[in-house]
């Protein structure tokens, strides 16, 4: 078969892989409450807000998905290496992370609510632990297992000559960035400080007045993930899937154009960084484009 076609088809799986992995990682940050606004949940007891939410944010999301897939990708290497069907070993591998992950997931919620219930009278609620973890270390196994898999496929069918613990942990890295950013506009304040008014960001003096009732009931981290995963998940793993597929698909194109110009691999890794440099510009262009239609259509926020 041809080789530009394998590529393309690899490529093709790695961009549906991606978008799945984002979806997963952003539901799962939001289920554990590891994103930038659970620094408002850190500091609901000082402000007098008991709450029932799961906190492991330790650490940002980029670092610890960086461990979480870095850990899958070498053991599914050394698996590979010794002769393990590639699927058995990337299964295996992401099933490992996903017990390291359930162990992070407790120790960071216990030393952050025992770190607060002797001054501040925050309660440890165990079926909030018995509860989350499942969701927690399911969406992470998903999220992990695609990007494995996305490493193994950039490694062995498109030319990536880094090998694939280093592939796989760089995409640990960006998922985890992404999902800290994309994924946390539509949570946050829109979520956490409903009694406030939409669209004016959250003032330092209600830093950690967050909401603490739901709809029916205590809220937790769950009610966040219902909310999030709407809108917040799926621009996460849109985000993801689309770098990934337009990165691969301007190597594949410049491979394809450069071997028309003569099959010179410097004129094929030229062709790419220019189609690489035009896919950044029309996007700078058409975001800004969004962003004043935005403005000028629902005017600035008006106390």
């Amino acid at each position: 078969m041809d080789t530009t076609l394998i590529a393309l088809g690899a490529l093709a799986l790695s961009g549906a892989l991606a978008t799945v992995a984002g979806c997963a990682e952003d539901a799962e940050s939001d289920v554990g409450s590891q994103s930038n606004p659970n620094s408002q949940v850190q500091l609901a007891p000082q402000m007098g807000n008991i709450h029932r939410y799961y906190n492991k944010a330790i650490s940002g999301e980029p670092v610890s998905y960086g461990l979480f897939v870095a850990v899958a990708g070498s053991i599914a290497y050394a698996l590979i290496q010794a002769g393990i069907n590639p699927i058995l070993a990337i299964i295996l591998g992401a099933g490992a992370a996903a017990f390291v992950h359930g162990a992070y997931a407790v120790s960071a919620y216990l030393g952050r609510i025992v770190g607060q219930s002797k001054n501040f009278g925050q309660p440890v609620y165990w079926d909030v632990v018995m509860s989350h973890l499942g969701p927690i270390v399911g969406h992470g196994f998903i999220a992990v297992f695609c990007m494995v898999l996305m490493a193994y496929l950039a490694n062995t069918l498109l030319g990536d000559p880094f090998p694939l613990p280093l592939i796989a942990f760089i995409f640990g890295i960006t998922v985890g960035a992404i999902g800290s950013s994309t994924g946390d506009v539509h949570y946050g304040a829109e979520r956490e400080y409903q009694k406030y008014p939409f669209g004016g960001g959250v003032p330092v003096a209600n830093h950690g007045d967050i909401d603490v009732e739901a709809d029916y009931g205590i809220r937790n981290s769950m009610d966040s993930s219902y909310f999030c995963v709407r809108v917040g998940s799926v621009l996460t793993g849109l985000c993801f899937g689309l770098i990934v597929f337009l990165d691969g698909w301007r190597g594949v194109l410049g491979n394809i154009l450069g071997g028309l110009s003569g099959g010179s691999a410097i004129n094929a890794s030229i062709i790419s960084i220019v189609i690489g440099l035009i896919i950044v510009a029309a996007m700078a262009i058409i975001n800004r484009k969004i962003e004043v239609f935005a403005r000028n259509k629902f005017g600035p926020y008006t106390k």
